[in-house]
């Protein structure tokens, strides 16, 4: 949803704005084509993403500053960079194609890779610490409260009797068997399994209640937050932060029901169709 991110976010071109997820650097391209003085500020934790954007981007000079940090600290990273406040703040926070093509990374259940999904490779859980050593009813909760999987008790079960869970592929298949068939399956059957298991390992729900609630006090007044979520966990957190925003008088949301990719992108790209755009402006204090 590159033209309606930044359609909304109004980029000025003498502008300071962070990309709290850069990923494969196509949002961060984006924003900095349309900067003349301005400054984009541009975060992700992931070390390889940081280097291969990188590539990307450096034709922009120092007008791209790329940070290794969480989204959570931005309003650390603003005090480190000596930038009082911003313009435009995005958060696209979708798995880059990159991240999920890479076997190694344990992303993927399309190819035999480790039980990993970590995105800083210096944490200490991993996809493997949970599949392998939980019990079976956390694995269950996990599944049912990360992902709204309706299947987790099963789904659970069966991992518990396969272990050692070998690898990605084993995972999937073991999640695959034990899942009910509701009808055509439009996802692939372990989907929401991952899911799970790639929000636990990275601490993601945590880390976006964070930057959910730091994120206003780095805005100047007039400033576009822009944010994609892709599963339903991720979009109600979003929601509730705006409204209660909106309530306290910070935000001023501007787009009263989610914005989805159009027809013509999810045919282009299919890992599109579960995005949902919201936007809200800065309040003047």
């Amino acid at each position: 949803m590159l033209d309606e991110v930044l359609e909304w976010l109004q980029i000025r071109p003498n502008g300071t704005y962070v990309d709290g997820t850069l990923g494969a650097g196509g949002h961060s391209e984006g924003i900095a084509k349309r900067l003349t003085t301005g400054t984009l500020i541009s975060l992700d934790r992931d070390a390889l993403a940081l280097e291969l954007a990188g590539e990307r981007l450096k034709s922009f000079g120092a007008k791209v500053k790329l940070v290794r940090s969480p989204f959570s600290r931005i309003a650390e990273v603003a005090q480190e960079l000596g930038i009082p406040k911003v313009d435009g703040v995005l958060a696209d926070l979708g798995v880059s194609s990159m991240q999920l093509d890479q076997a190694a990374r344990g992303f993927s259940f399309r190819e035999a890779g480790p039980l990993d999904m970590r995105m800083h490779a210096e944490d200490e859980l991993t996809a493997d610490e949970i599949v392998n050593r939980w019990q079976e009813r956390e694995l269950a909760d996990l599944l049912y409260q990360g992902a709204d999987e309706h299947d987790s008790r099963r789904i659970a079960r069966a991992i518990v009797r396969a272990r050692p869970i070998r690898d990605t592929a084993h995972l999937a298949t073991i999640v695959a068997g034990a899942r009910k068939h509701w009808g055509r399956q439009r996802l692939h059957p372990a989907t929401k399994t991952f899911l799970a298991l790639r929000i636990a390992v990275n601490r993601e729900m945590e880390e976006l209640g964070q930057f959910l609630s730091r994120t206003p006090a780095t805005m100047n007044s007039g400033a576009r937050w822009v944010m994609l979520t892709y599963h339903s966990g991720e979009d109600r957190l979003v929601k509730e932060a705006f409204r209660q925003h909106e309530r306290e008088g910070t935000l001023r949301i501007l787009t009263r029901h989610v914005l989805q990719p159009t027809e013509e992108e999810m045919a282009r790209n299919p890992r599109s169709r579960s995005a949902k755009l919201r936007c809200a402006e800065r309040v003047a204090a």
